[in-house]
């Protein structure tokens, strides 16, 4: 697989990536695809290891290893090294549906776990992942399977985020009648309304959903699957459209043969302290939803700078999310943006306890943080802070923020680690917006009660142990519903699986 002896003849090179001083002036995707014959060279690198961790999509010590795709990582590499991109186009397709998703929002499992970054860097799979579906798309490669014969049986998809995606678009294939309902005014979820189009440019949905749409999958936007007489100030309150209809869900339930419940872990941790009814206060999915709406009505023309321009912002959160937020305020404006996060500061390398094939648990400077730099000349983040009290003005508009270090000791009792604030480590910040990026709690209960599923401790929706099967027989659910917030990669690999699982159900086989 590859070069055997690339690995050593090659350094890893990436793509070209715009500079901070240029990017933060638009809404541009700024990771671009390096000339295709250095990209073979990339592929080279691949060792032929003989244990391809990058492809295992296993749980070690309780993180993911690997990608959950099971991509057959070596065989791409060493078709992009040989040059033969439609072949790893074909191999790439056999295990994911949507490589131009994932070859720009995932992490890349694959490459923490690769043999070469033991003592060195990674071979670069995601871009070669990247090069592979752009090729593939300029040839006219991608098609969907559109069935030759269609089985009878229906099916609706409540949500269009990767896993409900990843499930319509393989039931599709087999011949069953599929129809996703999107409460939201475009098709994607938080594929289009969560991550950032410098991230992934929406016109790549769009590319893909047209293909789905031409094999037969019918896509209905505007439609909340709720009671008959849910409030729509209550049901839709992350959903930016002001056109959302309620669907009532016992007519969902009646007229199909099976109903796959995608609506993503979307409720969101909140911050509950004094002051918490100021205005300014948002929470983080909500503000990326307003960006990207108000991006698209216009055709990329405005701005939305009204939303933080000259303001200066908190993000509560150190994830991806909050990342995000961190570079969407800088893209409009902001006089400052600070970024608190309640855990310490990770190591920059690897501690013993943390060893390979592991998912590194070490200090990561993302995007945001990186033009944060170059804007303000310092990191955004503060560790083991959180927010204590938000302080409004006579009009109850935000005006500052009260944050208290934290420290995590052992709880004699219990043995479990616990937060504590550090007495008198208080201070004041100024502050005319906050956003919320705390992470998700599990599904919106309106959901869950109006299809009658039953959901376990952690509000994730229930099924027994491998299954995608709810309570409630011919209802099923994916993605983040399911398994709790995550990633995309692992979405699409939940509606891939869970696709086989009804085709099963349905027919008494499978040969998805």
């Amino acid at each position: 697989m590859g070069k055997q002896t690339g690995f050593l003849e090659y350094e890893r090179v990436d793509g070209p990536v715009v500079s901070e001083a240029e990017r933060i002036k638009n809404f541009d995707e700024f990771h671009g695809l390096q000339n295709i014959n250095k990209q073979q060279i990339q592929a080279a690198r691949c060792m032929n290891c003989g244990t391809p961790f990058c492809q295992a999509g296993t749980i070690i010590a309780g993180m993911a290893v690997g990608c959950p795709l099971n991509n057959l990582v070596p065989e791409l590499n060493d078709l992009v090294y040989q040059g033969c991109f439609e072949q790893a186009y074909r191999r790439l397709e056999m295990t994911n549906s949507f490589p131009e998703f994932t070859s720009r929002v995932c992490p890349a499992l694959c490459e923490h776990a690769c043999t070469c970054s033991l003592d060195g860097e990674a071979v670069s799979t995601k871009e070669n992942e990247k090069t592979v579906i752009e090729y593939a798309f300029e040839h006219n490669l991608v098609k969907e399977v559109k069935p030759e014969y269609r089985t009878g049986k229906k099916v609706a998809v409540i949500g269009s985020g990767p896993s409900g995606l990843a499930c319509a678009q393989l039931l599709n294939s087999r011949g069953h009648v599929v129809t996703v309902y999107e409460r939201n005014d475009r098709v994607g979820g938080l594929l289009r309304y969560g991550i950032p189009n410098m991230k992934l440019d929406k016109k790549i949905i769009d590319r893909r959903i047209k293909l789905m749409e031409d094999v037969g999958i019918k896509f209905i936007v505007n439609a909340n699957v709720s009671t008959k007489n849910e409030k729509k100030e209550v049901a839709c309150a992350h959903v930016v459209s002001d056109k959302v209809k309620n669907i009532d869900a016992k007519e969902i339930l009646n007229e199909y043969d099976a109903v796959v419940l995608a609506c993503g872990a979307s409720n969101p941790r909140d911050i509950n302290v004094t002051g918490r009814d100021a205005k300014g206060i948002y929470f983080a999915v909500d503000f990326l939803s307003k960006v990207t709406k108000s991006l698209e009505d216009s055709n990329y023309e405005k701005f939305p700078f009204e939303l933080a321009k000259d303001k200066n912002v908190i993000v509560i959160g150190g994830g991806d999310t909050g990342n995000d937020c961190v570079g969407t305020s800088i893209r409009l404006g902001a006089k400052s943006v600070t970024q608190l996060e309640m855990m310490p500061c990770p190591p920059t390398e690897r501690l013993e306890s943390n060893p390979w094939p592991e998912w590194p648990k070490v200090l990561k400077t993302d995007y945001g943080q990186e033009e944060a730099i170059y804007k303000f000349g310092n990191d955004p983040r503060v560790y083991q802070t959180t927010v204590k009290e938000f302080i409004k003005d006579k009009k109850g508009n935000l005006k500052s923020v009260i944050t208290v270090n934290v420290a995590f000791k052992k709880d004699k009792k219990t043995g479990c680690m616990v937060m504590k604030e550090v007495s008198g480590s208080e201070k004041e910040i100024k502050a005319e917006l906050v956003l919320i990026a705390a992470g998700f709690l599990g599904s919106e209960e309106y959901v869950t009660k109006a299809c009658g599923v039953e959901t376990n401790e952690r509000t994730n929706v229930k099924t027994a142990e491998g299954s995608f099967e709810t309570s409630k027989k011919g209802v099923y659910v994916v993605g983040d519903m399911h398994s709790g917030q995550s990633l995309v990669v692992r979405a699409i690999a939940e509606g891939r699986k869970a696709a086989k699982q009804i085709d099963y159900d349905l027919m008494g086989y499978t040969n998805l």
